[in-house]
């Protein structure tokens, strides 16, 4: 069990049947009245955000989420499918479970699996990718001056917003928490 006044961000509770990580927290001392927690928090089921707030004195239990690493193998269309590392079994996931959590992983990259109970609910990618430019428009001479972008579809068939100087066939870096390209490789 943890208390109101021991979060911390990251930290992950069972709260009224579901599962959530601490985004922000802030604990609050009014001049007059008790002193409150206010937070937001993550759904890790649904990726909901949600406010509460809470007394300090509320406990609650901590939610073990596991992480497995796992290979991302292929996708037949309907299914995603993964395998263990070290034992070698396979596992298939929906689109639903994912969530578009692989819009920037290749096969064959290490993921790791997240699970609560034995049920699973999400994937975490790498936090880089190194990806091939498979399509973009060509940068307009002059137009260097201002930091523009342009869309930039990648082989996994995300889209990223790169430097005009970016061309098809290089391999950029991608922030995969927000999308962003980083550099060229």
């Amino acid at each position: 069990m943890v208390s109101a006044s021991d979060f911390r961000n990251g930290l992950t509770i069972e709260y009224e049947n579901n599962i959530y990580t601490v985004i922000e927290f802030q604990h609050v001392k009014p001049g007059k009245g008790a002193a409150f927690v206010r937070t937001k928090l993550k759904n890790l089921k649904t990726g909901s955000v949600v406010e509460k707030t809470f007394r300090p004195s509320e406990k609650m239990p901590k939610a073990h989420i596991e992480r497995k690493d796992m290979e991302y193998l292929y996708s037949d269309g309907e299914l995603y499918h993964f395998m263990d590392q070290e034992s070698y079994e396979q596992m298939a996931l929906t689109a639903e479970q994912l969530d578009g959590a692989l819009k920037f992983v290749k096969e064959n990259v290490a993921v790791k699996i997240l699970s609560h109970d034995g049920v699973v609910f999400g994937v975490e990618p790498p936090l880089f990718a190194e990806l091939r430019v498979v399509h973009t428009e060509p940068g307009v001479k002059g137009d260097t001056a201002t930091g523009a972008t342009k869309p930039a579809e990648v082989e996994t068939g995300a889209i990223v917003y790169v430097p005009l100087f970016v061309e098809i066939d290089d391999v950029i870096k991608i922030d995969t928490r927000t999308g962003d390209y980083l550099s060229r490789v």
